[in-house]
C-alpha cells in the first residue's frame, strides 16, 4: 500500500454570467405578473382573427374605392365623347373621315396602301373621263348559270371551252 498523498485542488475559473442570464435568474413572476400575461395571451388569441377580417376588409373597401375612381374616369371620357358629338364641326369631321363623304363640289383623294413601298403596277391608267365595261357581265353570268345546269360535260371539258356561246350551242 501506497502512502496516501495529499490532493492538490486546482480552482477553476468560471465565466463571468451574462447581465441577461443575471437578470434571468433573478427574474420571478408573481401571480399578479402571470394573470396579466395570460390576459394578454387571451386577448391576442380572442381579437386575431377580428384584426385579419378588419384588414381583408380594408383591402376589399380599397378595390372597390380604385374601381368605382375607374368607373367614374371611364364615365367622364363617355361624357366628354357624347359632348364632341354635340359639336356639328366634330360630326362632320368624322363623317369626312371615316364614312368618306363630301360636300357637293369637293375633290375628296383616297390613297390606298400608303405604306411608303413603291409598288410596281398593272393597273390601267388613270383618266379623267368616265369609261364603260367592255364586258357583259349579265350575259357572262347568265351563260355560266346555263352552262352549269344544262351541260352534261365534265369540268375538265368546260374548263377547255373558251366562250359561253359555246357551251350553250353544246348543251342543246
Amino acid at each position: 500500500m501506497s502512502p496516501k498523498q495529499p490532493t492538490e485542488r486546482v480552482g477553476v475559473a468560471m465565466a463571468e454570467p451574462s447581465r441577461a442570464a443575471t437578470w434571468l435568474r433573478g427574474f420571478r413572476l408573481s401571480g399578479f405578473a402571470l394573470t396579466v400575461l395570460g390576459l394578454i395571451v387571451a386577448a391576442l388569441v380572442v381579437l386575431a382573427p377580428q384584426l385579419k377580417t378588419l384588414v381583408e376588409q380594408r383591402q376589399q373597401i380599397a378595390q372597390l374605392e380604385q374601381q368605382v375612381a375607374d368607373a367614374q374616369s371611364d364615365l367622364d371620357d363617355l361624357d366628354a365623347e357624347v359632348a364632341r358629338w354635340s359639336d356639328p364641326a366634330y360630326i362632320e369631321s368624322q363623317a369626312r373621315d371615316r364614312l368618306f363623304y363630301v360636300f357637293p363640289g369637293d375633290v375628296a383623294y383616297l390613297v390606298i396602301d400608303d405604306d411608303g413601298s413603291p409598288q410596281a403596277s398593272d393597273e390601267q391608267p388613270i383618266s379623267d373621263s368616265i369609261q364603260a365595261t367592255r364586258v357583259d357581265w349579265v350575259t357572262a353570268l347568265l351563260g355560266s348559270v346555263y352552262t352549269a345546269g344544262l351541260t352534261q360535260a365534265t369540268p375538265e371539258q368546260l374548263g377547255q371551252l373558251d366562250s359561253p356561246a359555246q357551251s350553250t350551242g353544246s348543251a342543246g
